[in-house]
């Protein structure tokens, strides 16, 4: 490995912990890590990790290289993207992340029509309930539904989501229609994942009024949250694109639809370098036009 690749092997053991782990994400042999963090020990004339059978942890040196190395990958990445931005024809490979329903529902179209475009581009597509590292994990741009946090990464806001919150036809004729928020707290509700997550629900325009429910179910997945609520195990607390197909052939149905709160910006984050690359700037101006569309959805 050259030194930026054990630099990348570097951070990449850092943030894992695992030499394992790195060189799966780098996609070379556990021994080609091993000997990328040797090589730069003896360049540097320092223990970076300790190591343990079970554990690898910073070093005092260690910690304090790899904030450095960190920026200097960046800064190569964002280097190496101006360039490719002179070219005009989109190639080589996007990267980009979002939630998993929104994703095969919104995302993934986008990516095959630029796919479909243009043959010197490929893409990799990681679908996550979950927030994750941009820089670190060598994302392009991730696709965030909610309020975003500071950070030095740009963001363009694309459209936004109703949240709704829904049930069965079946669950709503044995326990009746809740009328007020409050009235949560009589019913069996699901708890899901992601940014409608938890007991305590928001509603009004400002999140003014709360609701705090006692799940009688708790699931880790947008899937499993529908499902249960089409099956009537109670009531669910989702957001309009997870919904749009349930309600629309009377699986679901909405209540409490006047005391909503404001719908969730949908944006997407990336870092000021990748937006010269002609791949991410024509999936920016696509997501843009696709949500458009989302937004319309109620």
């Amino acid at each position: 490995m050259d030194r930026f690749e054990s630099l990348a092997a570097f951070v990449a053991v850092a943030d894992k912990r695992s030499f394992a782990a790195a060189a799966r994400v780098l996609q070379v042999s556990p021994p080609a890590i091993t000997r990328a963090i040797a090589a730069l020990e003896r360049h540097l004339g320092v223990t970076l990790f300790h190591r343990s059978t079970r554990s690898v942890s910073l070093t005092d040196d260690g910690a304090a290289f790899l904030d450095r190395a960190r920026r200097i990958l960046i800064d190569l990445r964002e280097a190496e993207h101006i360039v490719m931005g002179g070219r005009s024809v989109p190639r080589g490979q996007i990267y980009i992340t979002a939630p998993v329903m929104f994703g095969k529902l919104h995302v993934l179209p986008v990516v095959s029509e630029l796919l479909a475009e243009h043959q010197g581009l490929s893409a990799r597509m990681m679908l996550l309930d979950r927030n994750v590292r941009i820089v670190e994990e060598g994302i392009d741009v991730a696709v965030r539904i909610g309020a975003l946090s500071d950070s030095n990464l740009r963001a363009i806001q694309i459209g936004s989501v109703h949240q709704m919150i829904v049930a069965s036809p079946a669950y709503l004729a044995e326990h009746g229609m809740p009328a007020l928020p409050a009235d949560l707290a009589d019913h069996r509700c699901i708890a899901g994942s992601g940014v409608r997550a938890g007991s305590v629900w928001p509603f009004g325009a400002k999140g003014e009024t709360v609701a705090n429910v006692v799940p009688r179910l708790t699931v880790n997945t947008v899937d499993a949250t529908l499902a249960a609520a089409e099956a009537g195990l109670g009531i669910a607390n989702l957001l309009s694109y997870q919904t749009e197909s349930a309600i629309a052939a009377g699986r679901l149905v909405r209540v409490l639809a006047d005391h909503a709160p404001l719908p969730l910006p949908v944006s997407l984050l990336f870092e000021g370098g990748r937006a010269a690359m002609p791949a991410v700037r024509l999936f920016i101006e696509a997501m843009k036009e696709r949500g458009q569309e989302l937004t319309a959805q109620r």
